[in-house]
C-alpha cells in the first residue's frame, strides 16, 4: 500500500482489510486520530481513522453514534465498514469544499432541525461515549440543568490538565455559572444531538448534500449543537444555516446570548486535552467574567 505508515498497515491487516493495491493519502482535520483516504485501483474510496493510543471503545462508540444519527435522526452519514479498537473504516465523502454551493448550509440547517425533533426519554444516552480522548459521561438524568452541569461542564474540572490550568477563581466562577444555568437556558426537552457540531464535521456527499461525521451523540438540549456551530469559527455564511434551521424549529428571542455559556463545555474539553490550545483559557475567562 503506497503512502501508509506501518501502524496503519498493521491496523488494516488486523481488521482483515486487503489494502495491498491501495494508495493512502493523509487528510487534514484529525485531532485525535490520523485520518487517511484510501483509494483502490477500481475506484473504491474509504476513509481510515487510526490512533495507536486510542482508548478501547472509542471507534465503536463513534460508529454507534453515526448509526443513531442515520437510523433515528435521518441524517446522511458515512457508511461504516469496520469499527474496532484501533481502526475506523468508512465511506469517503466528496473532496470539494461544500461552501461553494450556496444551498449547502441551508440544507444542513434543515437537516439538523429535523434531527432535533427526535425526542429522548431523558437527558443522556444508553452508553458513555467520547469527546476527543476523554470520556463523555452520558448517565441518564431527568433534569437537563443537572445533566449539563455535572456531565458536560463540571466533569472536566478533575482532569489533570484542567487542574493545572484553572485557578481557584476560575473553578468558582464555573461552578456559579452551573448553578445559574436556568437563568441562561430555557427549559427544553431532551432531543437527539450530534454533540460535536463544529462546521468541519459537516462535509459533502459526492452529490453535494450535507453529511455529518465525528459525533458525540446524546439526548440533551438542541442548543448544545447550535452553540458548537455558532461559537467555533462558524463559516462566513452561517446565517443561511441558522435561518433554515429556524424555518423548522424557531430559535426564540435571545438565542445567541446563551451560545457562549453552553460553549464552556468545549472550552473546558480543550483545556483538559491540550492546556491552553488556541486561547481556550482566555476565552473561558471572558465568558465567566461576563455571565457570573
Amino acid at each position: 500500500m503506497n503512502g501508509a505508515g506501518p501502524a496503519l498497515r498493521a491496523a488494516l491487516r488486523a481488521a482483515g482489510v486487503d489494502a495491498s493495491g491501495a494508495d493512502a493519502r493523509p487528510l487534514t482535520g484529525g485531532v485525535v486520530s490520523e485520518v487517511w483516504l484510501l483509494t483502490w485501483p477500481d475506484g473504491t474510496r474509504l476513509v481510515a481513522k487510526h490512533a495507536a493510543g486510542a482508548p478501547p471503545g472509542l471507534y465503536p462508540a463513534e460508529a454507534a453514534g453515526l448509526r443513531a444519527l442515520a437510523d433515528d435522526g435521518g441524517l446522511t452519514v458515512p457508511e461504516v465498514r469496520h469499527a474496532g479498537d484501533r481502526l475506523l473504516l468508512m465511506q469517503a465523502m466528496a473532496a470539494k469544499d461544500p461552501a461553494r454551493r450556496p444551498a449547502f448550509w441551508a440544507e444542513a440547517g434543515r437537516a439538523l432541525a429535523r434531527l432535533h425533533t427526535v425526542r429522548g426519554p431523558r437527558h443522556g444516552w444508553y452508553r458513555d461515549g467520547w469527546l476527543g480522548l476523554l470520556p463523555q459521561r452520558n448517565a441518564w438524568a431527568d433534569d437537563g440543568y443537572e445533566f449539563y452541569a455535572t456531565r458536560r461542564i463540571l466533569r472536566y474540572l478533575p482532569e489533570p490538565r484542567a487542574v493545572a490550568a484553572l485557578t481557584a477563581a476560575d473553578r468558582a466562577a464555573i461552578e456559579r455559572i452551573c448553578a445559574r444555568l436556568p437563568a441562561f437556558v430555557p427549559p427544553t426537552p431532551a432531543v437527539l444531538t450530534h454533540g460535536d457540531l463544529w462546521h468541519a464535521n459537516i462535509v459533502a456527499t459526492a452529490e453535494g448534500a450535507p453529511a455529518f461525521i465525528d459525533p458525540a451523540v446524546s439526548f440533551t438540549w438542541p442548543d448544545v449543537d447550535l452553540s458548537m456551530f455558532h461559537a467555533s469559527a462558524a463559516p462566513a455564511d452561517a446565517d443561511r444555516f441558522f435561518g433554515a434551521y429556524a424555518e423548522l424549529r424557531p430559535l426564540g428571542d435571545g438565542w445567541r446570548d446563551r451560545m457562549e455559556v453552553l460553549f464552556l463545555r468545549e472550552l473546558l474539553s480543550t483545556v483538559a486535552h491540550e492546556d491552553d490550545c488556541a486561547g481556550a483559557l482566555a476565552r473561558l475567562r471572558r465568558i465567566t467574567a461576563r455571565y457570573v
